[in-house]
């Protein structure tokens, strides 16, 4: 069995007439949300205006209450927390610190190798000045003369 539907189709000026019905209405609905929206907001207008002078009023005295008790925190930590926190965070910083064996004995040998490198070079010092000849090459030192012991320099003879 077949089924035909049927459609019935609606005069063309039926519907033209329904959409601009249709139009019409969301015009007047706009213009009257518009004259709405302006009503509110002359009624809204002075009432916003004083909450606004208000809430600037109120801040003000917020701001006015907590400005000391900041200056006072503020102090608090600088001369009570903070020194408080220093010593504790060093403590621990001293705690955590391992032990330092390994420095000390590398100081011990380096000063013992310092201290034989000087009695090397006093000994070379005093062995050159009582020595008639230079330790470093094997040729005997001019003999001092009665003017350079005195102390007055003489030229070289050329």
């Amino acid at each position: 069995m077949s089924l035909m539907f049927r459609t019935r189709r609606k005069p063309q000026d039926e519907m033209i007439s329904k959409v601009g019905r249709m139009q019409e209405a969301c015009r007047h609905g706009a213009e009257y949300a518009r004259q709405g929206a302006s009503t509110a907001a002359e009624r809204m207008g002075p009432t916003a205006q004083q909450t606004r002078e208000a809430a600037m009023e109120r801040m003000l005295q917020a701001r006015e209450w907590s400005a000391p008790r900041l200056e006072q925190a503020a102090r608090y930590v600088e001369s009570d927390l903070a020194p408080r926190v220093s010593s504790f965070l060093d403590e621990t910083a001293h705690r955590v610190e391992p032990p330092q064996t390994s420095r000390r004995s590398r100081k011990g040998v380096m000063m013992m190798l310092a201290a034989v490198a000087a009695l090397g070079v006093a000994g070379v010092v005093m062995t050159r000045r009582s020595g008639k000849t230079d330790p470093f090459f094997d040729e005997p030192l001019p003999e001092k003369t009665a003017a350079e012991s005195d102390g007055k320099v003489q030229q070289p003879k050329a």
